[in-house]
């Protein structure tokens, strides 16, 4: 019996690629053909009766009577093209009603706006760029449109779409290539190749050329290092190569996927560092992924899937799903945070100087309107997209089980009868997962073989058939009651991050696991229906595994919500050390991971790890222990008269040696904006020390920026409660590009400082501080 990916035709019955395109192996169902049941049932249940399915009464983004998306007149952007687009899907995988009349009146109201040009939605866009029009915003509304005519059949859609997409195919070539739009072209070939697959029109394949064209050049690098933008953008080349054949477009999205990864995503989860761009420096588990970068990269990874068949991409879906999504927002979804990290041990409404790139806190469970903007309109996606990607129809007229989850699928298969089939299964969180046939005609089943996976095995009726390949083939005239069983061994094992301090993290089947720690939630603000929470940790975090620890699988009676520390039906203990030195920073961030195996003589204790999505507050990526490591350093606490919101309290003592005073490419210091006045950084060496020197190496972006060396400087030293000046000093030099070192009569302190007199009209920084 063969065992193969299905071979990539223009045949099967859900709209198959029009030649030139090149055909794929699969096809997307219509929304609605999939019946979610078991947890994402709950999930999306969730999802309806929280954020997304009721932003619309909170956020100022989503009023009917103000919105540009209805009345030209008024202003608006990609607020509601984020939140309509998951919010309709929701309605069409749960067929809440209220949902879906809301999504039709919005659908009504958007089409209404159309102009005979083809442009649509808020005037003002026409003209944003640079006198010409904002086509991003456009996208995601694009997407919505498609959704709602595959489930209604609404006949306005198809002339609505073609329209508008003439009116694109109009514009100059410089418009092509703007703001947010020219990082997420991909988006749009989507809908044209949607389009095209249903009219023939061929004037769209030269619009798909326009854009590859016009769009950032993902071909030949990383045009951008913004998180979303890389999540939705990669993608692009291979999009292209549909229409061009050309291999080096499609090796261009492998190469980006794995530059990033590589670069920034090296610890468990699936996502990789941008907590808003991905910088260098930045690349520790406290980094994070933003929500929107979570659903945009589970998305791609959905597309990719369908174009390749590679279930490298499927895997990577279910990682980022299992992983990180549900843990982006509290458990009863009312409430979701901007980043998700793999090691956090505190969600609180602060501002982190040392950690993230954005001016505003990020890390609290917030319904964030405005703080939050962009993830809770657009962060509904996930779960309903990730529904309707559970089964694909293949080109030899089957069907396939991608993505697993207690489901029931309808759809049509071999000459067009229309079958069911029932999934029922606890994956991930059991091996078993059984499919019972409603069919009684002949079709080819296909079932995904996770990468993970070993001795699978697959019975038909308890007869145990070949199971070869990453798409299982099961090819057979069906019966009514038909079953199938799928087993997919789960079991614990270890990856070694070696280019992360080779940290480890804990892995069975799908799932990587955290630390459980004991979460204290607090609300901060918000309402009953709303409340702002903060999550704060009650127990110890900073364990280090054992290199030989062995893991104890524990099963737990399964609570209502599987993604909740109560909840979970499966969780493992193990045995680790705690490691002393490692602490959280002066605002309470995880510190950054330092060389494995790390130094504990500190008592083997049992641990308990749960799933990461369960998990809020989590250690995901551990260090290696032994009584023999590696002496973790107590890093030093760091304070500062100011701080740019963009900077680093932690970049003057992360032991990085700047290239020159202007170099940008490590984390720095600095007072900006704060100009000619007198300010100070200040250093909590953790004990009393002999100290006779001191150190610094300014930040100086001459020529690009306002930050220049001080006019003067001094160092100062903690005397009881008072700060004296060190005395008898060599002088204070305010050189670029080097260290500038003064020695001056010791002293015995622990804190001290350096205070610093800018420079009218200037600000200031440092890169590295040293006292010695």
């Amino acid at each position: 019996m063969p065992n193969s990916l299905p071979e990539a035709t223009r045949g099967g019955h859900y709209v198959p690629q029009r030649a030139p395109l090149r055909p794929v192996p699969f096809q997307k169902l219509p929304p609605g053909a999939i019946e979610p049941r078991g947890w994402l049932a709950q999930q999306l249940d969730l999802q309806v009766k929280g954020l997304c399915g009721r932003y619309d009464e909170i956020s100022d983004f989503l009023g009917y009577d103000t919105n540009g998306w209805v009345d030209p007149a008024q202003s608006a952007w990609e607020e509601l093209p984020y939140w309509l687009r998951g919010f309709g899907d929701l309605g069409y995988v749960t067929g809440d009603t209220g949902v879906l009349n809301r999504t039709e009146r919005w659908m009504n109201g958007i089409i209404r706006t159309q102009t005979p040009d083809g442009w649509f939605g808020p005037g003002r866009l026409r003209t944003s760029l640079e006198n010409g029009p904002d086509f991003w915003p456009g996208m995601p509304l694009l997407a919505a449109f498609r959704s709602w005519y595959e489930y209604s059949g609404d006949e306005r859609v198809i002339p609505f779409m073609t329209t508008y997409l003439q009116f694109q195919n109009t514009q100059p070539a410089e418009v092509f290539n703007r703001s947010w739009g020219a990082f997420r072209w991909g988006d749009n070939i989507d809908s044209a190749y949607w389009l095209y697959n249903r009219t023939g029109d061929e004037w769209l394949l030269d619009l798909v050329t326009k854009m590859h064209t016009g769009s950032a050049d993902y071909v030949d690098g990383i045009p951008t290092w913004h998180n979303v933008n890389l999540a939705q953008g990669f993608r692009e080349p291979l999009q292209y190569w549909l229409l061009s054949g050309d291999e080096k477009h499609r090796a261009a999205t492998y190469r980006n996927y794995a530059t990033v990864m590589a670069q920034y995503g090296q610890f468990p989860g699936g996502g990789f560092a941008g907590d808003e761009n991905s910088r260098p420096g930045f690349d520790d588990p406290r980094q994070g992924f933003e929500t929107c970068g979570i659903v945009e990269l589970m998305h791609s990874c959905e597309l990719l899937t369908r174009f390749t068949g590679d279930i490298a991409w499927t895997d990577r879906c279910e990682e980022l799903a299992f992983n990180l999504l549900p843990a982006s927002y509290d458990a009863q979804q009312q409430v979701m945070h901007y980043i998700t990290c793999a090691n956090s041990v505190q969600l609180d409404d602060r501002v982190k100087h040392g950690q993230f790139e954005n001016p505003f806190a990020m890390l609290a469970y917030k319904y964030g309107v405005h703080q939050y903007r962009c993830c809770p309109h657009n962060y509904g996606m996930g779960w309903p997209y990730y529904a309707q990607e559970l089964w694909l129809a293949t080109t030899d007229n089957g069907l396939a089980a991608s993505l697993y989850a207690a489901s029931k699928v309808t759809a049509q298969v071999g000459a067009g009868e229309t079958v069911s089939i029932t999934q029922d299964t606890e994956y991930p969180f059991s091996d078993t997962i059984i499919f019972t046939v409603d069919a009684s005609t002949r079709f080819p089943l296909y079932l995904r073989r996770p990468g993970w996976a070993q001795d699978v095995t697959v019975k038909v009726n308890g007869q145990t058939v070949e199971a070869d390949g990453d798409w299982m083939k099961v090819d057979r005239t069906w019966h009514p009651g038909d079953r199938v069983e799928l087993v997919l061994p789960m079991r614990t094992s270890t990856r070694v991050w070696n280019d992360n301090n080779d940290s480890i993290s804990v892995d069975r089947g799908p799932l990587t696991y955290s630390l459980q720690i004991d979460e204290r939630y607090e609300r901060i603000g918000g309402t009953e229906d709303w409340p702002e929470l903060a999550v704060y940790p009650e127990s110890p975090w900073n364990y280090g595994l054992l290199p030989d620890a062995e893991f104890d699988v524990v099963r737990r009676d399964a609570g209502d919500n599987p993604f909740t520390t109560d909840g979970v039906p499966v969780a493992l203990t193990t045995q680790a050390r705690r490691i002393p030195e490692w602490e959280t920073d002066t605002e309470d961030v995880v510190r950054q991971l330092q060389p494995s195996p790390a130094r504990s003589v500190e008592p083997v204790e049992t641990v308990t790890l749960i799933p990461m999505g369960a998990a809020r507050l989590r250690i995901a990526s551990f260090p290696q222990v032994s009584p023999d490591g590696t002496e973790w350093i107590r890093r030093t606490r760091i304070t500062a008269s100011h701080v740019n919101t963009g900077d680093s309290l932690e970049a003057v003592d992360d032991g990085r040696i700047p290239a020159s005073s202007a170099d940008t490419s490590i984390p720095r210091f600095t007072w900006w904006d704060r100009r000619g006045t007198t300010e100070w950084i200040e250093y909590d060496l953790r004990a009393v020390r002999a100290l006779s020197e001191v150190s610094v190496y300014w930040f100086d972006d001459t020529g690009s920026g306002e930050c220049r060396v001080p006019e003067s400087w001094r160092a100062l030293w903690l005397d009881g409660e008072t700060w004296r000046p060190v005395e008898n000093t060599t002088p204070y030099d305010v050189a670029t590009d080097e260290l500038n070192t003064t020695t001056f009569t010791p002293v015995r302190a622990q804190y001290v400082r350096v205070e610093a007199v800018l420079r009218p009209a200037f600000s200031g920084g440092v890169l590295n501080l040293l006292f010695r």
